[in-house]
């Protein structure tokens, strides 16, 4: 079996992986894209000598100056944590598809509020577009996966999802390289800090415009009893006929879950959340997919992410364009890799072996990176973040070994941590807290990015010389995580969302996967041995009645 070889849950006709669908999840990802590219542009907006002189930074003290750089970031996840709280409710009344038109235009208002910033107002409209534009993405990242995990054939399914992830990167990958073409060609002036913030407006646009091509989930109109528009949407997005058996199938799965959460919780707003506090099973889900993200960001990725120049000014990386220049690098890096994760890894090595080889690999990185800071600064041999500013000092050896052992942290941890617990994420809830469940993963993404990026500044301000322990936080964190995974995530790649309930029954959860994915086959086996039976006993019944009318004849 090749990497790229799909493993089907049943005999799956080849129409079903045809453009349209993996067209809707590429549009669904510009919300990605528009997440990414915040990720990214702002911490080296930040550093521009021209964003600087217009705000007046120089006149500010170290701990006044990481305050404000705090803020300006961190006001983003702060809306983006409440924008995912929000989505519940959007996605409830209007579904998925309206739901993201509406957050890509809170975005477009948000964005556009911060164009209006200038050194005599002050920071207040960009704190004020910022908030908005958080509410845009954290209203997005919520709708997007699910979307895309909902119209998805399950064994592509980790590849559409990570279509999402693609998008953060090639959002990021523009973010990291347009503030450093913006310096080198550019004059230092108002326009130049201007331009990375009105970029933003150009994936939330496609956004907005794509949201009214795509079909909405044909799960969520059954949900609604809109039973003739879902069979519409789920033909044209399979690519096949109604009557054709896979489509039968899959409606006949799709009812027999809404009629048990009819029969158990109910289908109105407020049923999921009873769901939630009467049962121990789906709180812990809930508790296991936020804590997914909780380890996502105590990597250090986000730190990375929001503040590339602080951290490669900490291993010694000197002068604003070359801080810019290795940033764009970590960019190309991450999005080579996230490539391969997609196309290659995702829907064949599981979500687990990929969890834990990236924390494995990574902590090792962020040990050494840690350690090389830590001896140079105590042997007194160097200061990197002493001579940071100084274009002609030279980076020294424990400098280029932190530098190479943070890009192979790159390579560890981009093919896993970075997008699988969002694909885990889309796949580990059942239909009666799908949306509930996404609602509360993507907010607790938005809190624990909140947290790294308003205190990154201080922590490495506080935490040794030059930041070194903050290596070691993060080192200590992705130790943790491999234990967490191997003891309590199981298996999701390639079960079907109607079969979820059943893989978080299954302990321990080592043996989860091939336990349900056995029970899979069976039912499918049988299924399709009553359907033939069926229709054989209408070809006799047709028979028979041929020969009644010829014997009367």
């Amino acid at each position: 079996m090749g990497l790229l070889t799909v493993v089907e849950d049943r005999p799956t006709p080849v129409q079903v992986y045809n453009w349209k669908v993996w067209a809707c999840a590429s549009i669904a990802s510009f919300a990605s894209c528009m997440i990414g590219y915040d990720s990214a542009f702002i911490g080296t907006t930040l550093s521009l000598p021209s964003f600087e002189k217009e705000f007046r930074f120089a006149e500010l003290s170290k701990s006044k100056l990481a305050l404000v750089e705090a803020n300006i970031v961190s006001v983003y996840q702060a809306g983006a944590f409440f924008g995912a709280l929000f989505a519940y409710i959007f996605n409830h009344f209007l579904g998925r598809k309206k739901s993201l038109i509406v957050f890509s235009l809170v975005f477009i208002l948000g964005a556009g509020l911060t164009l209006g910033a200038t050194g005599a107002r002050g920071l207040g409209l960009i704190y004020a577009g910022r908030v908005l534009g958080g509410v845009g993405v954290g209203g997005a990242s919520m709708c997007t996966p699910i979307y895309i995990s909902e119209i998805a054939p399950p064994a592509v399914r980790g590849r559409l999802v990570g279509i999402y992830e693609l998008g953060w990167q090639i959002g990021g990958l523009v973010g990291f390289w347009i503030n450093y073409g913006l310096s080198e060609h550019h004059p230092s002036n108002h326009s130049q800090w201007l331009i990375p913030f009105a970029v933003q407006l150009i994936p939330a646009g496609l956004l907005a415009i794509g949201s009214l091509w795509i079909r909405e989930s044909p799960r969520w109109l059954l949900s609604k009893g809109r039973r003739q528009e879902a069979l519409r949407n789920l033909c044209w997005i399979r690519n096949l006929d109604a009557q054709d058996l896979y489509i039968i199938e899959e409606v006949s799965f799709i009812d027999a879950t809404l009629e048990e959460q009819q029969s158990s919780i109910g289908l109105g707003f407020w049923k999921p959340f009873r769901a939630v506090g009467r049962s121990r099973k789906i709180l812990w889900r809930f508790m296991l997919g936020g804590l997914l993200f909780m380890w996502q960001n105590g990597s250090g990725i986000n730190a990375i992410n929001y503040y590339s120049p602080t951290v490669f000014k900490s291993i010694g990386i000197r002068g604003t364009n070359t801080s810019f220049f290795t940033t764009g690098l970590f960019g190309v890096v991450k999005t080579v890799f996230t490539l391969v994760w997609l196309f290659c890894l995702i829907d064949n090595f599981g979500r687990r072996n990929l969890l834990m080889i990236g924390g494995l690999g990574g902590s090792i990185c962020m040990w050494i990176i840690g350690a090389c800071e830590c001896l140079l600064n105590f042997a007194g041999i160097d200061n990197p973040a002493a001579h940071a500013d100084d274009p002609n000092a030279k980076l020294s050896s424990g400098g280029i070994a932190a530098v190479f052992f943070f890009y192979l942290w790159t390579f560890f941890y981009t093919p896993t941590w970075n997008g699988t617990p969002w694909v885990l994420n889309a796949e580990m809830f059942d239909s009666n807290t799908r949306s509930l469940g996404q609602a509360s993963a993507s907010a607790n993404n938005w809190f624990w990015n909140f947290i790294i990026s308003r205190f990154t500044p201080q922590m490495f301000n506080t935490m040794g010389r030059s930041g070194c322990g903050v290596y070691f936080f993060f080192a200590s964190m992705m130790v943790v995580s491999i234990v967490f995974v191997y003891l309590l995530v199981p298996e999701t790649k390639g079960v079907p969302l109607e079969f979820m309930d059943r893989l978080f029954d299954i302990k321990p959860v080592q043996r989860a996967h091939s336990t349900v994915m056995a029970e899979v086959r069976a039912e499918e086996e049988s299924f399709r041995h009553d359907a033939e039976g069926a229709d054989l006993s209408v070809e006799k019944t047709k028979e028979a009645e041929y020969v009644e009318d010829v014997e009367k004849r």
